[in-house]
């Protein structure tokens, strides 16, 4: 039975505090779109509460980079980046890729480095050292390439702000184009070529383009290039398709929005992506245990945080040499590593999270518009996931500083920040960075880094905070639940579940139907894992269900469902289906929970 979202479920009364909220929709247009396409009235509804109109409905459904895909020439010196990168293969210059140590900057520079390869030319990939040279382009990083013999450098996912770094290469006379999508300034650094849909004298209507989505227009600009010179006389040219894998990878694991062209990227690259075509990417599914076809949730939560796992705990390298091979057993060993390095990630994680909380709960009731915790023995590599931790904790944009005393006795802290729907936190950031309070620092709206002097921890975090509260002071943060219907336990079967899987991929700006099962009783409880809260449901008519909460077990909630047995409750969550020995079923993967007899 699928109802809309009852009245009471509107009220902040949940175990975690936040108001469940109903996703607001045009009754005439859900029908419509359900009618006209033989959908269940539900999925009509969750069309319509993403603004899918009748006329954009079947390329919601069946998103294609034939409509969506932009010519390449429309940004700001594409066909100069696109020239320059095209003679240095043509003329067989030694060309390397400076990347970034996330996924995002992993899958750019695999992506490049396989067309290089596909043209029969070679490219060196350079990482920095998280811990040594820490994010972005640095100048001795830049002047060894040059004295090794690189004349050209491609920054991937990073080089709009790194201002020194380029001068320095400027100076030298190595030649950079930069590939990047990083909110950008009004002055830009020195550059062949400066490609980045956030430029400010670009329109914008590509600004939530991650650096692999960007990366991918410019090897079809440069694949163009090659052709346009009669590079391909003789030879046969690539099909850039077989590598949407890699974009589809570090477009959802920057947490950039499903819309438009990131969609079909997205919904394109996972169909190539279950083709297991990429040694690396398939023997790290092996690896994470992935049998089944691979979706947004496998890519995010994962594929990719073992991809990162090099760059946090381990050789920042690694993921972008696992995403270029073509060796399987070469393959198979990276993805062992990463492994390894992502159980101790998760452990060192665990640690930084906990001392974190800590030191915020001493001072729970100064908590401002901002979090924001510094400390000392933290590792940089896993700062920005317990940013996360945080903000979905605490609803707040979050930054986590790792502060380090140099050889001199001089404090240096290195950050990652995490914000909410409605603060820009990189503007924020890069606006300190203009005031001289960090040292370095960039970012978009969703995430920021930066590096900060110790003596300046304070008046940065007055600055950010003052930043932050004027944003929110214009939409106050209200921690809410955002539902899209109201079922009972019956209800949440495997029909309803591949009607709505039509809908993804989901993800940032396609967020995944989240649905309140009503009036559910627990009949079992139990802790599986670390710290995951699993349980069996029963509704009034006697259909069961699995549930699970993850992370529970020291909330409230998880307290509430292991101590709640025969008791009912609401519970909001999404579906997903559940295979398990060759049976198929529906699991509910919970998100907060309301005992019902309080409503």
């Amino acid at each position: 039975m699928t109802d809309t979202v009852p009245p009471f479920l509107n009220v902040a009364h949940s175990l975690s505090g936040k108001r469940w909220q109903a996703r607001p929709y045009d009754e005439r247009l859900a029908w419509g779109l359900a009618q006209g396409r033989g959908l269940p009235e539900i999925v009509g509804r969750v069309l319509a509460a993403r603004g899918v109109t009748e006329e954009a409905c079947d390329g919601f459904l069946n998103p294609t980079l034939k409509a969506l895909l932009p010519d390449p020439s429309r940004f700001k010196d594409m066909d100069v980046a696109a020239e320059r990168i095209a003679r240095a293969i043509m003329d067989g210059e030694p060309v390397a890729v400076f990347g970034d140590y996330d996924v995002d900057g992993a899958t750019s520079s695999a992506l490049l480095r396989r067309f290089f390869r596909s043209v029969g030319a070679d490219l060196r990939i350079y990482v920095p050292d998280r811990m040594k040279e820490g994010y972005g382009p640095n100048g001795p990083a830049l002047l060894r390439l040059k004295a090794e013999g690189v004349r050209l450098v491609v920054t991937v996912d990073c080089g709009i702000s790194a201002f020194a770094a380029l001068d320095a290469a400027a100076e030298a006379g190595l030649e950079v184009v930069v590939l990047d999508h990083h909110a950008a300034e009004p002055r830009l650094p020195p550059a062949v070529a400066l490609v980045n849909p956030n430029r400010l004298d670009e329109d914008g209507a590509y600004r939530t383009l991650c650096a692999a989505g960007v990366t991918f227009l410019a090897v079809v600009a440069v694949n163009r290039a090659l052709r346009g010179a009669g590079f391909y006389a003789g030879r046969n040219e690539p099909n850039l398709m077989e590598w949407l894998d890699l974009v589809a990878l570090g477009t959802v694991c920057d947490v950039v929005p499903l819309t438009g062209l990131n969609r079909a990227l997205v919904a394109q690259g996972l169909k190539v992506m279950a083709r297991r075509a990429n040694p690396g990417l398939s023997a790290l599914s092996d690896v994470a245990g992935v049998k089944e076809k691979p979706d947004a949730y496998h890519a995010g939560f994962v594929l990719g945080p073992r991809v990162n796992a090099g760059g946090r705990v381990g050789a920042s390298d690694l993921g972008a040499r696992l995403l270029s091979t073509d060796d399987p057993m070469e393959a198979m060993e990276l993805a062992q590593k990463l492994e390894a390095h992502n159980a101790e990630r998760r452990a060192v994680e665990q640690g930084v999270l906990a001392d974190a909380m800590a030191r915020l709960e001493e001072h729970a009731e100064e908590l401002a518009e901002l979090v924001f915790v510094a400390g000392e023995g933290w590792h940089p590599g896993v700062i920005g996931i317990v940013a996360s931790r945080l903000k979905e904790r605490y609803s707040r944009p979050a930054c986590v500083i790792a502060l380090e005393e140099g050889a001199d006795g001089t404090v240096i802290g290195k950050a990652s920040g995490r914000s909410v729907r409605g603060v820009d936190l990189g503007a924020a950031v890069i606006a300190a960075r203009q005031e001289g309070l960090l040292m370095a620092g960039g970012g978009h709206r969703m995430a920021a880094g930066f590096t900060v002097a110790g003596d300046k921890l304070a008046a940065l975090q007055a600055f950010l905070t003052g930043r932050v509260a004027e944003q929110v002071a214009a939409a106050p943060l209200v921690p809410t639940l955002e539902l899209d219907g109201a079922l009972s336990v019956g209800a949440a079967n495997t029909s309803l579940v591949d009607r709505l899987n039509q809908l993804g991929p989901f993800g940032t700006g396609n967020a995944e139907p989240r649905f309140a099962v009503t009036d559910a009783r627990v009949v079992r409880a139990d802790v599986v894992g670390a710290n995951h809260v699993r349980c069996i449901l029963q509704g009034g008519d006697g259909a069961r269900l699995k549930a699970i909460a993850f992370r529970a077990l020291d909330s409230e909630m998880g307290k509430a469902l292991l101590m709640g047995r025969g008791s009912p409750f609401h519970l909001a969550g999404v579906l997903r289906i559940d295979r398990w020995n060759g049976a198929e079923g529906v699991q509910l993967l919970i998100d907060d929970a309301a005992p019902s007899q309080s409503m």
